[in-house]
């Protein structure tokens, strides 16, 4: 037996409807939409959401919240990621995005103080946290915000 043997048994696939094909077809004249109405029309289906004209869900609830529209967006990077630098380098975000450390839109970078940085660097960024700070110091390198 192979694959291209293989067949549904009889009786299983049935052909395709055929309407609006005569009428002694069974499925002729109004091709099983009924008379009339917005169903029987062609395009005439309404979305899901539709309540028949009642005041739709999404208009009825509450507002919630707002989106503030002057907030910054940061790229946070974690101190152990800086350890692929060689000891004494400067780093910058256009070292950390060749290095692939961070990629996307948002172009300030946040540093945290996750994990342990085992070599001295001078790391330009446009924020730090504290522990980050300490942990930069303590490894005998420098911070330079932007």
């Amino acid at each position: 037996m192979k694959l291209s043997d293989l067949k549904p048994p009889k009786g299983a696939v049935r052909g395709k409807k055929r309407v609006g094909c005569g009428t002694g077809s069974g499925h002729g004249c109004t091709s099983c939409r009924g008379n009339k109405g917005q169903r029987s029309r062609s395009g005439g289906r309404v979305p899901p959401w539709f309540e028949g004209g009642q005041m739709p869900l999404q208009r009825r609830l509450p507002k919630r919240g707002f989106v503030n529209i002057f907030k910054k967006e940061y790229t946070i990077v974690h101190l152990d990621r800086l350890n692929v630098f060689p000891s004494g380098s400067e780093i910058s975000v256009k070292e950390l995005k060749q290095q692939g450390i961070i990629r996307g839109e948002k172009e300030r970078v946040k540093i945290l103080g996750d994990g342990e940085l085992k070599v001295p660097l001078t790391i330009s960024a446009h924020k730090f946290t504290r522990s980050a700070l300490e942990k930069i110091e303590q490894a005998g390198g420098k911070v330079r915000e932007i």
